[in-house]
Formats: structure tokens, C-alpha cells, sequence
């Protein structure tokens, strides 16, 4: 059985399970309308939407908040969330990973990888498949899924928002894939 909700450490974070104390510094994060400009739902920076989310993510169990390691516990900082979920033990088993933003401070800087690296990781530990699902005008999401090995599936889901179609591409990445893929030489990391 897969822990949703584990402690996965990396040389630079730490992913614990998602608490209602980490709302506040979670919101400064989620305020910044950059973090949402690709993303179907673009207005999660405003309260009214994120709350709704945050709270979807603690009766989830699988969401986790990304702490960026400090040199002291008091240096240590909240730089995003992400979440299991959608998990399925048939046929080898399967989860999602998904519902990931980060503080822009942290793009760019292999932060993303290495969270992907330590959840892949975990999760290969009890399925044989991990699967992604993106909003198809999500152009920094997809390239940041297909940076780490994953490959677009013809799987898609049509949803609404605020009366617009919202396209949902699935990317996937398997175990062996996973192996063999560009996380494969640091795999690891989780505790």
C-alpha cells in the first residue's frame, strides 16, 4: 500500500504531509498571479479560489508541502506544495502526482526535479506507473513532465471553468522507464 503522505528528503528539501498551519506562507506563494498565468485555473492567486483548493488538499491525504532545507530549522522555508493522489493498486498499481506550484524563486533552479525525483522514487517503491495530468495550454508544466521522462498518453480529460472547456492532457512514466530515465542517476532520496 502506498503512503501518500510520506517525509521524502533530498539534499535541499524536505516534502512533509500538508498541514493547516502552512496555509498562510502557502498563500503568499499561490498570491502571485505568475504562478498561475498557464494553468486552467489561472485565478487560483486569488483567496476565495485558493482556499477551496488548499482545503481540497488536506481532506485529500495525499498532499504535501515542499520545504526548502535551511542550515538551521529556523531557516528553513515553505517554497510550494504537491499531492498524490488518484491512487489505483489494479494491474501493478498507478498514482497521480500533480497539484505542484512552486514559488517562481525556486523555477529554474533544479528544485522541480529533485521533488520529482524523491516522489518518483517513493511512489516506484508500490506501482509501476505515475501519472501527470496537465492543462493542455500548460506549455511550462508539459515541458518541465517531458524534462523528467514522462510521455504524453492520448488519455485527456474535457472539464469546465468559469464556462470555458479546459483540456487535461495525461503524461505517464512507468518504472522501468523511470530507471532509465533523466532522474535515473540520482534516484533516491526518500526516507
Amino acid at each position: 500500500m502506498l503512503d501518500r503522505q510520506p517525509t521524502l528528503e533530498t539534499e535541499r528539501l524536505v516534502l512533509r504531509p500538508l498541514t493547516e498551519a502552512d496555509r498562510e506562507a502557502l498563500f503568499a506563494i499561490a498570491s502571485d498571479p505568475m504562478v498561475w498565468e498557464q494553468h486552467p485555473i489561472h485565478d487560483r492567486w486569488r483567496r476565495e479560489v485558493f482556499d477551496p483548493f488548499f482545503d481540497e488538499g488536506l481532506a485529500s491525504g495525499g498532499a504535501l508541502t515542499v520545504v526548502r532545507r535551511g542550515d538551521e530549522e529556523r531557516d528553513e522555508q515553505i517554497i510550494g506544495s504537491t499531492r498524490y493522489d488518484r491512487y489505483d493498486p489494479e494491474d501493478g498499481g498507478s498514482v497521480e502526482i500533480g497539484w505542484t506550484y512552486l514559488a517562481r524563486s525556486h523555477w529554474g533552479k533544479g528544485t522541480n526535479p529533485e521533488m520529482k525525483r524523491a516522489m518518483l522514487s517513493h511512489a516506484f517503491e508500490h506501482v509501476a506507473e505515475v501519472r501527470f495530468r496537465v492543462g493542455d495550454t500548460n506549455y511550462r508544466s508539459r515541458n518541465a513532465l517531458e524534462a523528467i521522462g514522462a510521455v504524453r498518453t492520448e488519455h485527456y480529460d474535457l472539464d469546465r471553468y468559469q464556462g470555458r472547456r479546459v483540456v487535461h492532457l495525461t503524461y505517464a512514466i512507468g518504472r522501468e522507464d523511470f530507471a532509465t530515465g533523466p532522474l535515473a542517476s540520482e534516484a533516491g532520496g526518500s526516507s
